[in-house]
């Protein structure tokens, strides 16, 4: 197992996480695999035998049933790991209930430590921006959290570029505790991050976690071309994640990564961990395996050696289109690129050409 400073941090973790989205059996949480605490201690187990450090939860899953589940599982090793979770998304209808006020936020992160049965949370992310909470407020907030020692490092997830720049250079101007990692969504199909998300990560130190790699459930090699969604995949469930905007370019992606996954003799989604695990920008990944099959398949991807031309193959099949200002920078300033963004913009070029 590899280990990486998160960002700007000393904190090291290894490359692969183990995610808890799929523990839990609340009703909204259940085609997520329903996972509970035998099976996810059996998980874990595997997990930390190949060297993994990271444990991801959040509130929101299951509505706490995840972190409960998790310190179950966690039960005599939870100092040998780096616990997350999340805070700010609404876990109830009434107007306090989600946002990330000082109020929501000091609220639920003492609820988190009551159910992880823990007396700190590692990395506490802030699970999606909040256009009407002052940015001061909530780092002021994150800031109390970390002095207390009840959090100790602090993360965005979902956030545009905008906002994880507002939200760090408010930090530094007022002396209080930054994001050192942003958690994001980022597959060989969803490459919307490399358009401003990563080149801002990058440039200002901040590591990229990678939620969801496989496209919940669209690249584990069940979605295909011309057949039924099987009712066993989140897409055959009805859940509306992820976006697809171009199902033609989504299955010509599903083609190549299946045509390099035989060429190979292993699994579609171990090429897809490995060529994340290779792009520009990324710090490591949240493996969310429902089974012990599907973990240990996942945990062999770093060992996954593909060439650069099948990087590129698979790069140039989910390559998204050129956009303003980006076709106007590789034909005009492409004199002075910016190390941040030179690799996707480098990218960008092979689509400006009719």
């Amino acid at each position: 197992m590899e280990y990486v400073r998160l960002g700007n941090s000393g904190l090291m973790v290894s490359r692969l996480a183990i995610g808890t989205l799929t523990v839990g059996d609340h009703p909204k949480f259940a085609a997520m695999g329903g996972v509970d605490a035998d099976a996810c201690r059996r998980l874990f187990d595997i997990a930390f035998d190949a060297g993994v450090n990271l444990v991801d939860t959040a509130n929101l899953y299951s509505f706490g049933q995840a972190e409960e589940i998790t310190a179950k599982a966690l039960a005599g090793r939870r100092d040998d790991v780096v616990l997350t979770s999340k805070v700010r998304m609404p876990l109830g209808d009434r107007p306090n209930e989600g946002g990330a006020s000082r109020y929501h936020i000091l609220r639920e992160v003492e609820n988190s430590l009551r159910r992880l049965g823990t007396d700190r949370i590692d990395l506490l992310y802030l699970h999606q921006w909040d256009g009407q909470t002052p940015v001061e407020e909530t780092l002021a907030a994150l800031d109390a959290l970390v002095r207390d020692g009840k959090v100790r490092y602090v993360g965005t997830s979902n956030f545009s570029a905008w906002q994880l720049c507002k939200t760090v250079y408010t930090a530094r101007a007022r002396g209080t505790a930054e994001p050192v990692v942003q958690q994001m969504y980022y597959t060989p199909e969803a490459r919307e991050i490399e358009y401003e998300i990563l080149p801002a990560a990058r440039d200002l130190g901040v590591g990229t976690f990678v939620w969801s790699p496989l496209g919940e459930g669209l690249l584990t090699g069940k979605v295909r071309r011309g057949q039924p969604t099987p009712e066993t995949t989140r897409q055959g469930t009805g859940w509306p994640e992820p976006h697809v905007v171009d199902w033609d370019r989504a299955h010509a992606v599903i083609d190549v990564l299946d045509e390099i996954a035989s060429a190979h003799q292993v699994s579609i989604p171990q090429v897809v961990l490995a060529w994340l695990l290779e792009r520009p920008g990324v710090t490591g990944i949240v493996l969310g395996a429902r089974t012990e099959q599907q973990l240990r398949d996942d945990l062999a991807a770093p060992s996954l050696a593909l060439t650069e031309q099948e990087r590129d193959r698979i790069t140039r099949a989910g390559q998204p289109p050129a956009l303003y200002p980006f076709w106007h920078r590789n034909l005009n300033a492409a004199d002075r690129p910016d190390p941040a963004e030179l690799p996707y913009l480098h990218e960008f070029a092979t689509t400006t050409a009719p």
